[in-house]
C-alpha cells in the first residue's frame, strides 16, 4: 500500500489491489508516478455525479501510450479515510461540480 497526498494535503491510500486493477489496462502500466502527481497537483477536480463522496482528479498528459489524454484519478473520501478507487485516461473531463480550481 502507498500513501499519497492530495492537493489539499490529505493522505490518500493506494492499495496494491487497486494499483493492480489500474495496471490491468495496458495504457496505465507506466503511469504510477502520474497518479501521485495528479492527486498532488490536479488541473481540475470535479465531484462525482454518481457518488458525492468521490472526487475526480484530472491532469492532462502529452504522449501517453494512447496519445494526449486527461488522467482521471478517482478518490473516495469517508469521514476519516480517503482511498483511490480507480484511474483511467480519457479524452475530456466529466461535467459536474468543480471543486478545484475555485470558481471566480
Amino acid at each position: 500500500m502507498r500513501a499519497l497526498m492530495d492537493y489539499q494535503g490529505k493522505a490518500v491510500r493506494l492499495t496494491d489491489e487497486r494499483l493492480d486493477h489500474i495496471k490491468e489496462h495496458p495504457e496505465m502500466a507506466n503511469m504510477e508516478a502520474a497518479l501521485a502527481e495528479t492527486l498532488r497537483e490536479p488541473q481540475l477536480v470535479i465531484r462525482s455525479g454518481a457518488d458525492a463522496s468521490a472526487n475526480l482528479n484530472y491532469r492532462y498528459y502529452y504522449g501517453t501510450l494512447v496519445g494526449d489524454k486527461w488522467l482521471c484519478v478517482v478518490v473516495k473520501y469517508d469521514s476519516d479515510d480517503a482511498f483511490v478507487l480507480t484511474a483511467y485516461l480519457t479524452d475530456k473531463p466529466k461535467k459536474g461540480e468543480q471543486l478545484w480550481p475555485p470558481s471566480r
